[in-house]
């Protein structure tokens, strides 16, 4: 087939969740013989780049501003894709669900990828949230075929909008990781240190890890890895509230990245908005101990195999950490438990099959007369 991903900033990922999970699926459906189109944005990727692992790049530009980057690259892609013979596109983020209807006048159907329910995020503004909730009716009425990735966002829709989706999750692969150079250069030792991944935006609760790991009296230093290109202010007040044995390390990627998330003390899961979080699968699948906020999509994601602390509760936080900081069995078990649990659920070789079937659904459909795509009718 030929495929398409849009509405992220492009691959390789150096971004967030979505740029990861594009990747890695269009890596995996290039390895099955499909021919793969990831839509990349002009200032996230290089113009001289045109494939990456055998994936085709097709880089656009955008408006660089919070409020139309996503939406005026995902247009402009959209607008290109519709002369070209795609089987099907797979659109990330309900934001972008408008760009189904310009698929269909080109008579390519759409698979959306919804992801968590994105105005409910403090950075979105009345315009910014208003439009997240327009877009969620236009997705149930456009795409042909919705996918959430967890249940609790599947239960949102089914419950909100009496639409179902199909429940897809984020996957995880383990890579075999060196030294890392960043621990090196602070002189922290593995196994030496609390991290917390995440775009430092105030839903993510950085500002509560921050209190914690002062409560505590940890000895341990804490690494902040992230950044957010739109939240400078929460980002400098963040810095000059850290105390001792905080590290900002900014965005990290690659192999860095999973050398960090290997050698962890425990993994930090603060955040209280969207589905499945990627680092908090990636950080379990290392054997790391999990303390995480208890919102219902980390408990579904983390069961019983980590610590919960009082939802966004600073001193519980606390607790938790000196209660556990001074028994390595302990972190060991719940480590282990961790990982078993990624490995039964989140593998990216079966999220790939679950796309793959829906693609070909999407083709055959296509190719019958009188089938051509018409928006979504899983629940109509």
């Amino acid at each position: 087939m030929k495929l398409g991903i849009l509405g992220t900033r492009g691959i390789p990922a150096n971004y967030g969740g979505f740029e990861t999970f594009a990747e890695e699926l269009a890596v995996r459906l290039v390895e099955r013989g499909h021919t793969v189109t990831v839509f990349c944005r002009s200032h996230y990727a290089s113009e001289k780049r045109k494939e990456y692992r055998g994936v085709q790049l097709k880089i656009l530009p955008t408006i660089r501003h919070k409020y139309l980057d996503t939406p005026v690259h995902s247009l402009l892609s959209a607008l290109w894709a519709m002369f070209q013979p795609f089987d099907a596109i797979l659109i990330c983020n309900a934001a972008n669900g408008f760009c189904c209807a310009v698929l269909h006048l080109g008579g390519i159907p759409s698979l959306l990828n919804l992801d968590g329910i994105e105005r409910q995020r403090q950075k979105w503004g009345p315009l910014g949230r208003g439009w997240y909730r327009l877009s969620e009716f236009l997705s149930i009425w456009l795409a042909d075929r919705l996918i959430s990735d967890a249940g609790v966002i599947q239960e949102y829709y089914r419950r909100e909008h009496r639409q179902e989706t199909e429940c897809i999750p984020y996957g995880f692969s383990r890579l075999e990781t060196e030294e890392s150079r960043l621990l090196g250069s602070l002189g922290i030792a593995p196994r030496g240190y609390y991290l917390y991944v995440s775009r430092l935006e105030p839903e993510n609760n950085a500002h509560v890890v921050l209190e914690a790991h002062r409560r505590s009296g940890s000895r341990l230093p804490l690494l902040l890895v992230g950044d957010a290109p739109y939240a400078r202010s929460y980002i400098d007040w963040l810095r000059s509230y850290a105390g001792e044995g905080v590290h900002f390390t900014g965005a990290v990627y690659g192999k860095e990245y999973h050398a960090l998330q290997a050698r962890a003390w425990a993994y930090l899961q603060a955040t209280e908005v969207g589905g499945t979080h990627p680092a908090l699968v990636e950080g379990m699948g290392y054997g790391n101990m999990v303390l995480a906020n208890d919102t219902p999509e980390n408990r579904e994601v983390l069961g019983e195999t980590g610590f919960f602390y009082r939802k966004n509760d600073a001193a519980d936080l606390a607790r938790i950490m000196r209660e556990t900081e001074g028994d390595p069995r302990l972190r060991e078990a719940k480590g282990e438990s961790a990982r078993l649990r990624v490995a039964s659920r989140y593998n990216w070789e079966t999220v790939t099959t679950s796309y793959e079937r829906i693609f070909q659904s999407l083709r055959r459909r296509k190719d019958i007369p009188g089938k051509a795509p018409a928006g979504n009718t899983a629940s109509r």
